[in-house]
This record gives structure tokens, sequence and C-alpha cells, in this order.
């Protein structure tokens, strides 16, 4: 038998992006350097990220401020797509015109291959892992990949990750045991950011 530990799965939005989105803004770069800082003794046996410029740029800051050398990995799970499509039978009647135009606004690619991923993440980042030692691993990647993890963690129905937002270069962290439920240590953590870089990338309307 093999034995299992516990994986620690840090997961971060990208930092603030550029109205193209190709690079960070200097207040995104803030960001990242800072989550690097926070992240500067834990233990990280990788640094997972997205393929865009956004994440890849924000991962490679992160790194930078690390104390041990852990390899830096381009992930296309991580990348940025809808994990999941919801039908309209599964969605709160009130809710559903308005998640489903939400929905349906992003191009058929990120939605058609979105759920392919999702499944590719979950099976990449999430559980316990072999061995016997605890593992700890970041994952620098988009809003709509936090959600669907939170929501995974959460068992919550799989059109659930609607609704669930992520600040820029904010931290979430799940603890996955052996034998044990999913656990949320923290979501959307802001506490190594000041104030005036808080809730980047947030609605308006949710911030507080």
């Amino acid at each position: 038998m093999i034995a299992a530990s516990t994986r620690f799965l840090y997961v971060a939005r990208h930092g603030e992006a550029s109205p193209d989105e190709t690079e960070l803004t200097e207040r995104g770069r803030r960001q990242a350097a800072l989550l690097g800082e926070r992240l500067r003794d834990v233990p990280l046996s990788a640094v997972h990220h997205g393929p865009l410029p956004r994440a890849a740029e924000t991962a490679r800051l992160v790194h930078e401020q690390l104390r041990q050398d852990v390899p830096l990995l381009v992930s296309e799970p991580a990348g940025d797509y809808v994990p999941y499509v919801p039908r309209r039978e599964e969605l709160p009647k009130d809710a559903a015109d308005r998640l489903l135009g939400f929905v349906e606004q992003f191009p058929e690619a990120e939605r058609s291959r979105g759920p392919e991923l999702a499944e590719a993440a979950l099976a990449r980042f999430t559980g316990p892992v072999e061995g016997a030692e605890p593992r700890h691993e970041l994952v620098v990647t988009h809003a709509f990949l936090a959600a669907w993890l939170v929501r995974d963690a959460l068992d919550a129905p799989a059109w659930r990750w609607l609704g669930l937002n992520h600040s820029n270069a904010a931290l979430t962290v799940i603890r996955y045991a052996p034998e044990r439920p999913a656990a949320l240590a923290m979501v959307n953590d802001m506490g190594h950011l000041p104030a005036d870089l808080h809730w980047t990338g947030f609605p308006q309307e949710l911030r507080v």
C-alpha cells in the first residue's frame, strides 16, 4: 500500500493586468512581489502558472522572492477558461438569465474546452499526495479556476463556481489530508497587500 500525505495547495490569482492583458500594471507587479514575500518561507515544491502573460509574469515575480529555488512550471490546466457551462435547469430561477448571459459572453473555445481543462486541473492539483512528506504547491492562475477549486473543495454543485470572485494576488489555501474532506484554510486573503492594492479585479458592488 502506498503511503499518502497531505497536500497544501496555495492558489493565487495573477496581479492586476494592463487593459490589453499582455502584462501587469505597476500595481500588479507590486502585488506579485508582496505575494512572493508572504510565501517566502513556505516550503514550496513547485510554482505552477497558466500560460498567459499576466499569470506567467506574476509567477516569475513571486518566484524571485522565494528563499528556495523551486521549479517554475507552466501548466495549461492552470490557465484562463470557463470550467463548467451550466444548464438552465441547474440554476436558481431568479438568477438563471444573468448567469447564463455572463457565461455566453466568453469565446466558444473557452467554453467548449474549459470543462476538459478543469477536470485536468482537479486531477493535477487536488487531493492527498503519494509519499511520507506533506507537499506545498502554488498555482498562479485566474479568477475562474480559483473559483472552481474552491467550489470543488466545498463539494458544491458544478455551476457554483459562478459568483465566487477572487481579487488580484489574493491567496486561497486548501488542505487535502488523507481520509478527510478538503478544508479551506483561507479564501481570497489580501493580508499581504496594503489597502491601496486591495480588491483590484473584484466586482465593485462586492467589495467590503
